[in-house]
């Protein structure tokens, strides 16, 4: 077994991504990065209860090798326990007999020079356990203890979490010197279940004077004090777990958990995805596949969202699964290469580090081990480039947990994950660069955007506001839907929105409390509404004549390009009546819902309202503010239908006037990622062009071109050194007027351009 000494220094070569340190004579010196900084290339191989009587080590070994990782996640102890534990009732699975085979695979991945992270899967035990200990498990309102299959789930307010896991951990790293600890399952009991056990109760009463609430209540006062508490306390474990570990292992040895991509997963598990990023070197991300509703692209905008947390300069690993993971689910098949490749590539375009993970260490199906070695070499080769970068972009689009949480409440993927899917899916459509950017971060990050976007953010608190409210003041632009603004961080309506005068439109009478779980209710089915867009230019087109079409006068808003040929589109939500003020410019008016069945009675009853739909207006320091009383996000995020993503897609163009930092045209569905490094822009294209981009898995590619890219120079920089990284080869750029252009005569899967 090698040294940590030794071990260090066989890193010294991936330290040279973080660059030099001044030696105390002057001299540079390589001094390599913690393990937390320098590893950018990792593999798991979750192991099995059987696996201790097949696991090739050898053959495992030559894989690291052939894959190209820096560090391995190697199961360690919780559920079952892989070592001979001191701890009786530390279950050990019947296959593994006297063997210590967590500690054979950490002295392995030591010996190749590899930086190991120890597995914990800590929040459930084996009913031995439970029968020893019954009051460190979580228990219902009647006291029947919680189970997940047959085992029973531990409460996060008992001497589980504050006395037996951290003795657990010292073991681990006393045995075995890992870099640091990882869990996948530390946060507990999730938001849809209450403990009712004696530490939860006596901590809560401490806290609140109150008992824990019997139902789920979203009005009641109280069940929203259990949620904030309960936030809290996964806080206080994660700062326990690291206290352990730096104190048994040293200041690097790190305590890292596991995160979600999905904001609704955190809140569902509550895990404070700010205040954890606050207090985290490094992000273990799980977050293996798409859904039916979300595209690839969705792993990209899971980088940029956690990076805008975390910072840029730390990584943040992502467990890419090489078997078939999602819906279906089947842990020992191979995951077709071409779905697993591009979720791998959409992760790398939006910061992330690529993490094989299998789970068993001996599979039938053995295509999955060809899956990961192309994309790793791949990124072995370019790895400078594609860590310590920034991304450029003109758009924020705004988010926060307290609006999934509070405004969302049991319904956060039709009110809050629909709204901001549809809006950065438009977005990506129109490959408009944008970055995820949570509302509390608007005080110091605003100023660096041209336009904020608020995807029906409707639970803002007087802070957020008023941040807002400066931007505007500034000459920033804005553009909002549904019920942004309407809400306080709470989740208790406001009379009126809170940038209403910003909006350039007010509610005609307050929103009655009893009234809003109905209207919420309303917003979430689907109806045969329309918008009808203004002034009316169907007199001038081709077509039947009914002898009522109003005249056709004037132009159209810039917003509407694109729709002279239509006097409607298809809605599907409902619009409240609203008031707007003189300056504000309605595009856009609602059409009441009428039968869709049989079709002869499919006419419009009430073919035209004062009802807005789409109000714009424009402010005096000359920004521009959009807002969508009509949720398009909403139905694009729900129906994709183009003339969704289209309009949306006009109203940030119009937002953003011209500062646009590139312009991508050409065929297909191409995800567009921007970074600047140095002098240099890094521009991502990762070709979404498939049959089964949004169902089913990826078998093969569809090459889409030609590419037509320009890139916005900032000034004193030459744009015509243009580098392909995935094609390994260089073109001729032709820079005019601040722009450098360049043209791509196919892209495959992806291509990585820089321009110098």
């Amino acid at each position: 077994m090698i040294s940590r000494r030794d071990f260090l220094r066989s890193a010294t070569a991936a330290a040279a991504l973080a660059g030099l340190e001044w030696g105390l004579g002057g001299e540079a010196t390589p001094v390599p990065p913690p393990w937390y900084r320098r590893t950018l290339r990792w593999g798991q191989t979750n192991i099995t209860e059987i696996d201790p009587q097949r696991y090739d080590i050898a053959w495992w070994r030559r894989y690291w090798k052939r894959t190209r990782v820096q560090g391995v996640i190697i199961n360690a102890g919780g559920i079952f326990a892989y070592y001979p534990s001191q701890f009786p009732l530390h279950h050990r699975p019947a296959a593994l007999g006297e063997r210590d085979l967590y500690g054979e695979l950490c002295r392995a991945a030591h010996e190749d020079g590899l930086a190991v992270l120890a597995r914990m899967d800590s929040n459930r035990a084996a009913e031995a356990f439970y029968r020893a200990h019954p009051d460190w498990f979580a228990v219902d309102a009647s006291g029947q203890a919680y189970k997940a299959g047959d085992l029973f789930v531990s409460c996060v307010n008992s001497p589980y979490y504050h006395e037996y896991l951290p003795g657990v951990l010292r073991e681990i790293i006393e045995r075995s010197h890992p870099e640091g600890i990882t869990d996948n399952s530390w946060s507990g009991l999730g938001r849809n279940s209450i403990c009712y056990c004696e530490h939860c109760a006596r901590s809560f009463g401490q806290r609140t004077g109150r008992p824990i609430p019997r139902e789920k209540n979203w009005r009641d006062p109280v069940y929203r004090e259990w949620v904030r508490w309960s936030y809290a306390r996964r806080l206080e474990i994660w700062d326990l777990n690291n206290r352990v570990t730096r104190a048994a292992g040293g200041p690097d040895c790190l305590w890292v958990g596991m995160n979600s991509g999905s904001v609704s997963s955190q809140c569902a598990s509550f895990r404070d995805y700010r205040e954890i990023c606050r207090r985290a070197e490094i992000i273990m991300l799980d977050h293996q596949t798409r859904d039916e509703a979300q595209g690839f692209q969705h792993n990209g905008e899971a980088g940029k969202l956690i990076h805008g947390l975390l910072g840029w300069d730390k990584l943040i690993p992502e467990s890419m699964a090489m078997y078939q993971a999602g819906r279906p689910t089947f842990r020992l098949a191979s995951k077709p290469a071409a779905e697993a490749r591009l979720w791998m590539i959409e992760g790398i375009a939006g910061g992330l580090q690529p993490w094989w993970h299998h789970v068993g260490a001996y599979h039938e199906d053995q295509r999955m081990y060809q899956t990961a070695e192309p994309i790793y070499r791949w990124h072995e080769a370019n790895a400078p480039l594609l860590v310590n970068r920034r991304p450029v972009a003109s758009v924020a689009v705004l988010w926060s947990q307290a609006n999934m949480d509070f405004y969302g409440r049991d319904q956060p993927e039709v009110h809050v994950e629909q709204p901001f899917r549809g809006m950065t899916q438009a977005l990506v459509r129109a490959r408009i660069p944008y970055l995820p950017l949570h509302a509390d971060d608007l005080e110091k990050e605003a100023a660096n955007f041209a336009v904020l976007v608020l995807p029906n953010l409707a639970a803002m608190s007087d802070r957020q506001v008023a941040a807002i409210r400066r931007f505007a003041a500034d000459g920033g632009s804005l553009v909002a839907s549904g019920d942004s603004s309407l809400f306080n961080e709470s989740g208790e309506v406001r009379p009126d929105f809170a940038l209403g005068d910003l909006f350039g439109a007010h509610l005609v009478a307050p929103l009655r409390v009893e009234d809003e779980a109905e209207r919420l209710r309303w917003a979430a089915a689907q109806h045969h509404t329309y918008l009808r867009l203004a002034p009316e230019l169907r007199a001038r087109v081709d077509g039947p004549r009914a002898a009522t079409e109003p005249p056709s006068a004037g132009t159209r808003h810039p917003v509407l390009r694109g729709f002279d040929e239509t006097d409607i589109l298809p809605f599907g939500g409902v619009c409240a009546p609203l008031r707007t003020e003189s300056a504000a410019q309605v595009l856009a008016t609602f059409i009441p819902a009428f039968p869709i069945y049989p079709p002869e009675t499919a006419w419009m009853r009430e073919p035209r309202t004062s009802i807005p739909g789409l109000i714009v207006r424009e402010t005096a320091r000359g920004g521009r503010v959009a807002f969508l009383p009509a949720d398009l996000d909403r139905r694009f995020g729900r129906d994709s239908l183009p003339d969704h993503g289209d309009l949306l897609a006009n109203v940030v163009r119009w937002a953003a006037k011209d500062r646009q930092p590139f312009e991508v045209e050409g065929p297909g569905l191409i995800d567009c990622h921007l970074y600047r490094q140095g002098g240099s822009f890094i521009l991502h294209l990762v070709n979404l062009t498939s049959a089964a981009a949004w169902r089913g898995a990826v078998a093969e590619f569809i090459p889409v071109g030609p590419i037509r890219v320009r890139v916005r120079l900032p000034e004193g920089r030459h744009g015509k050194d243009v580098r392909l990284l995935v094609a390994n080869q260089r073109l001729a750029a032709t820079v005019s007027k601040g722009w450098s252009s360049f043209r791509l005569e196919v892209l495959r899967d992806h291509e990585v351009v820089v321009v110098g």
